[in-house]
C-alpha cells in the first residue's frame, strides 16, 4: 500500500527530502477546461480576445507562468524549483469550451506537477475574473495532470 509522501511517521506535515536523488530531465503537462457563455465567448472572438481590463489570454498567460515560479509560495511543502522552461496555450475548442494547457520544464531532483496544475489554474482563474463583468456563468471544470516524465515514474492521461 502506498503512504502519503507528506506525512512523517509521526503523521506530521513533511517536506520529502531529495536530497538523494539525482538531477534529471522532469516535465509535466497539466490542462483546464473552462466553460463561458456563449455571448462571452463571441464577444472575445469579435474584440481579438480583448476586454475592457485588457488582453483575456494574453494576461491569463502571464499570470500563469507568474503561478509556475511562484508554486512553492502557494503550496507550503512544494520545493522550490528552478525553472527551466513554461508554456501555456489557450485556445477555444470546437465545444466552445477554453483549453488551457500549462507545460513546465526544470532539471531537478522533483518534479514540475505542481507547478504545471498551479499555472493552468491560475490561467483560469485570471480568466474567470477578467470576464465576470459580462457574467459569472463561468465554470472551471476540469483541472488535471495530463502528462509527467523523469524521475521514477512516468505518467499519461489516457
Amino acid at each position: 500500500m502506498s503512504k502519503f509522501s507528506h506525512i512523517d511517521e509521526s503523521g506530521k506535515p513533511n517536506m520529502v527530502d531529495v536530497s538523494h536523488k539525482d538531477i534529471t530531465q522532469r516535465i509535466a503537462r497539466a490542462q483546464s477546461i473552462m466553460c463561458l457563455p456563449e455571448d462571452i465567448i463571441e464577444s472575445l472572438k469579435k474584440s481579438d480576445y480583448n476586454s475592457p481590463k485588457g488582453p483575456v489570454f494574453q494576461t491569463a498567460i502571464i499570470a500563469g507562468t507568474m503561478a509556475v515560479k511562484k508554486t512553492s509560495d502557494l503550496i507550503p511543502l512544494c520545493h522550490p524549483l528552478p525553472i527551466s522552461k513554461c508554456q501555456i496555450d489557450i485556445q477555444i475548442n470546437d465545444k466552445n469550451e477554453v483549453v488551457i494547457d500549462c507545460m513546465v520544464k526544470v532539471n531537478g531532483k522533483t518534479g514540475v506537477e505542481m507547478e504545471a496544475l498551479t499555472g493552468c489554474s491560475v490561467a483560469a482563474l485570471t480568466i474567470y475574473d477578467m470576464c465576470k463583468a459580462f457574467s459569472h456563468d463561468i465554470v472551471i471544470k476540469d483541472t488535471k495532470l495530463m502528462h509527467k516524465t523523469g524521475g521514477k515514474s512516468e505518467y499519461t492521461r489516457t
